[in-house]
């Protein structure tokens, strides 16, 4: 098992590089377990929690589509060209909250039926962005089951970051550069998040002969043809692209920069670990601190501990899971983290700043 020296793994404490440590997630992850998962299982199962919300999922559903289309419409508006970059943003706000649909429907979070959740997944990532349903359950899964686990979880498998000494000292030629800049270049590289859904799930479904493979190839081509031919239709044909590539860049932006607080900077694991799914679940994981404004525009993922432990969990109920679930962790010793938004940046950057320091030295020392 790998113990990030810098990764924070209690609830209070230093930040990464002044002396937090790791020491704390090792006794815990050996310590005797009083009450297991399964008595957690039945304290959140107790108060209802677990049941789906579909009436949430529709109401959500519905807001989203007003939101989509007032942007849509203010593409039409005649308003000078400058305003139009107002309205990029705008809509790069808008698909994330589109994306934590998709991700929410992925989980079966909002009906029994899974042809339900389905059909909501597949018009909002297949058909509202361009992204394959089946690719992005099929990595998300492979996350939920393996967090932060070396050559299991697709999502520290990157080529232009590294998440352990070990991995970056395996990088090569211009990646070998990137990922020893790395927490420099970690906002710039997420402009490319967009880019890369796209890629990975052409990628997938050309390679992977799914049961929906050509219905989501067409909602693939229907997004990228129809929303092209929106903004083209409504800012001409140059705006219209420049428009395209400003609002996938800070689209990608937004949903990556939601994504990485969840684990980057945190506990990584071998695969030979021994740590149980509770153990597991919690000290990989990093949650910001709830209210208002935070819970809106993470989509509910500010409560990574309680996503990871229960996934069905709907957004509506993880407020009130993540009382129980922090309590519980506390009565059992179990570290489990939660800092604002601004500071889980500060622990991303110094991580990927730390683990990538031999690559700046010179060669011969590397």
């Amino acid at each position: 098992m790998t113990l990030n020296t810098s990764t924070p793994v209690t609830t209070s404490g230093p930040a990464p590089g002044a002396g937090t440590p790791a020491a704390g997630a090792a006794e815990a992850a050996g310590a005797a377990v009083k009450r297991g998962y399964a008595v957690l299982k039945r304290l959140i199962r107790d108060r209802g929690l677990i049941e789906r919300q579909p009436r949430f999922l529709l109401v959500r559903v519905a807001i989203n589509l007003v939101l989509l289309g007032v942007g849509i419409a203010f593409l039409f508006a005649p308003v000078h060209l400058a305003w139009q970059i107002v309205n990029a943003v705008y809509l790069a706000f808008v698909f994330g909250q589109i994306a934590f649909i998709g991700h929410d429907a992925g989980h079966r979070q909002g009906f029994k039926q899974t042809n339900l959740n389905d059909i909501v997944g597949l018009i909002h990532t297949n058909l509202l962005l361009g992204m394959s349903f089946a690719w992005w359950n099929d990595k998300h899964n492979a996350h939920h089951a393996h967090p932060n686990q070396h050559d299991m979880d697709p999502d520290i498998a990157m080529v232009v970051l590294a998440f352990s000494e070990e991995d970056a000292l395996t990088r090569r030629g211009i990646f070998r550069f990137m990922v020893a800049h790395q927490a420099r270049l970690f906002f710039f590289l997420l402009l490319f998040q967009a880019w890369s859904l796209r890629v990975g799930s052409i990628g997938f479904l050309i390679s992977k002969p799914t049961r929906r493979r050509w219905l989501e190839l067409a909602l693939l081509t229907a997004n990228l043809v129809g929303f092209l031919a929106i903004l083209i239709a409504a800012l001409g044909v140059w705006p219209g692209i420049a428009f395209f590539i400003v609002q996938q860049a800070l689209f990608g932006l937004y949903l990556a920069s939601v994504f990485a607080p969840n684990h980057k900077g945190m506990l990584v694991l071998e695969e030979d670990h021994e740590l149980d799914f509770l153990h597991q679940q919690v000290l990989t994981a990093r949650n910001v601190v709830p209210g208002p404004i935070t819970d809106i525009w993470y989509g509910g993922l500010n409560y990574q501990i309680e996503h990871h432990l229960f996934p069905t969990l709907a957004r509506n109920k993880l407020k009130e899971a993540h009382l129980i679930i922090k309590r519980f962790c506390q009565e059992e010793a179990i570290p489990y983290y939660e800092t604002t938004m601004v500071q889980s940046y500060r622990e991303i950057l110094a991580y990927l700043h730390e683990v990538s320091a031999k690559l700046r030295r010179p060669r011969a020392t590397a």
